[in-house]
């Protein structure tokens, strides 16, 4: 019983995606988006952040203009926490 109990909070684990807050307005001409890995373990967030500058190039693309990073934090993911990033950005 303990072993389907543990195998069953793996699989949930295992399919839960990547969770991203999309670009959001912050201030003028300002944008934010963040994002959480679905992982947990020791490594970097260098898929993260290659995720949010993706959804964030995507963004100032539709207007023809590209990223201008404002500030960019990360986390690395640990024991039992996610690797996460967040970018504030203008398209210039």
């Amino acid at each position: 019983m303990m072993r389907q109990t543990l195998l069953a909070a793996a699989a949930a684990l295992s399919v839960t995606a990547c969770s991203s807050t999309g670009v959001t307005p912050m201030d003028r001409d300002t944008y934010s988006v963040s994002k959480r890995s679905a992982q947990v373990g020791f490594g970097p967030a260098d898929g993260v952040k290659a995720d949010i500058y993706k959804e964030a190039n995507e963004f100032c693309a539709r207007e023809g203009k590209k990223v201008e990073t404002v500030d960019l934090q990360s986390t690395n993911s640990g024991f039992a926490r996610p690797a996460s990033a967040s970018l504030q950005f203008r398209c210039i």
